[in-house]
C-alpha cells in the first residue's frame, strides 16, 4: 500500500514527534513578513525581538492574513482535522550576536487547552541553521508525559524556565535545519529547544499552534482565538472577529483589501 503525503507526514509525527515540510510559503510573502518584524520593531521597541507573542496579534490584519495562509491551514489539517482554529502565535526573531536561547522544554506545559489536542507548525522567516540558534528536537520524547517547567534565570533565555535537565538526553537531540518558507511540525509534548545566536546572522521564526474547534481554550476571554477553517462546536469556544485594515494604523501588505 503507498501511502499519501499526508499519512507519510503523519507516520514520522507520530515515530519522532516531529516532521519538516520544505518550501510551503513564497518568497513574495516570506518578505511581508520580515517586514512586519520590522515594522513590529518599530511599534514595539522595548520589546525583544523574541517575545512578539499572541497578545500583539488581535488586532493586527497581516499577523491573521499570514497565520490564516491556506498552505499552512493543508498542513495543519494532516493532523487536527478540518476544523481548526489558533491558540497562540509568537515570533522568536534571534538578533545576530545576542539572539536569546530557548532551553529544553515541552510546549504543552504552558498551555491551557482540554483535551492537549493541538500541533505546533514553526515556519522559518529566514534560514535556520545551527550557526544562528535554530530549533533542536529530542525525537521520540512526545510519549513522555507533560512535566512541570522550573524556573530559570541563571542564563537570559526567551522562556524563563525549562523542563529537569536529567530528562534530557542531548547525544540524541536533532537540528532543524530549515530554508526561509519551509515549516516544521511539533507535538506538544516532545521536548525541544535552540542554542543561543551568537553568529552574525538573525534567526526569526514563527511559531503556530494550531487546535481543532473540539478543543477548549479554558483561560477567557483569550487574545488569540480565531476561527480560521471548518466549523465551530457550539458551548466550547469564542472567536474574535476577524481584524480589519486600517491605513495608518497597521502594515500595508498584498491582499489587505480583505480586511476592510
Amino acid at each position: 500500500m503507498v501511502m499519501t503525503a499526508k499519512e507519510t507526514l503523519r507516520a514520522q509525527y507520530d515515530e519522532q514527534g516531529y516532521v519538516q515540510v520544505p518550501n510551503v510559503l513564497d518568497e513574495a510573502l516570506i518578505g511581508e513578513t520580515r517586514e512586519h518584524l520590522d515594522w513590529l520593531a518599530a511599534k514595539y521597541p522595548d520589546l525583544r525581538p523574541e517575545q512578539y507573542h499572541s497578545d500583539l496579534m488581535g488586532k493586527d490584519p497581516f499577523w491573521h492574513r499570514l497565520i490564516s495562509d491556506e498552505r499552512l491551514l493543508d498542513i495543519a489539517e494532516a493532523f487536527i482535522g478540518p476544523d481548526i482554529a489558533l491558540f497562540a502565535t509568537h515570533y522568536i526573531s534571534k538578533p545576530a550576536y545576542d539572539g536569546q536561547p530557548v532551553l529544553w522544554h515541552q510546549d504543552g506545559s504552558y498551555w491551557p487547552l482540554e483535551p492537549m489536542d493541538v500541533v505546533t507548525l514553526w515556519l522559518a522567516v529566514d534560514d535556520s541553521v545551527p550557526e544562528n540558534g535554530c530549533m533542536r528536537v529530542i525525537p521520540g520524547t512526545q510519549h513522555m508525559d507533560l512535566q512541570e517547567m522550573i524556573a530559570r534565570n541563571d542564563v537570559e533565555n526567551v522562556l524563563g524556565s525549562a523542563i529537569d535537565s536529567s530528562l534530557v538526553d542531548e547525544s540524541s537531540a536533532v537540528d532543524i535545519v530549515l530554508p526561509a518558507g519551509s515549516v516544521s511540525v511539533h507535538h506538544p509534548n516532545v521536548i525541544h529547544g535552540s542554542n543561543a545566536n551568537l553568529s552574525p546572522m538573525r534567526r526569526a521564526g514563527l511559531t503556530i499552534r494550531y487546535i481543532p474547534t473540539s478543543t477548549r481554550i479554558k483561560v477567557t476571554p483569550w487574545h488569540s482565538g480565531f476561527l480560521l477553517r471548518g466549523k465551530p462546536v457550539e458551548g466550547i469556544n469564542d472567536y474574535l472577529p476577524k481584524p480589519r485594515f486600517v491605513p495608518g494604523e497597521h502594515m500595508p501588505f498584498r491582499g489587505s483589501e480583505a480586511y476592510r
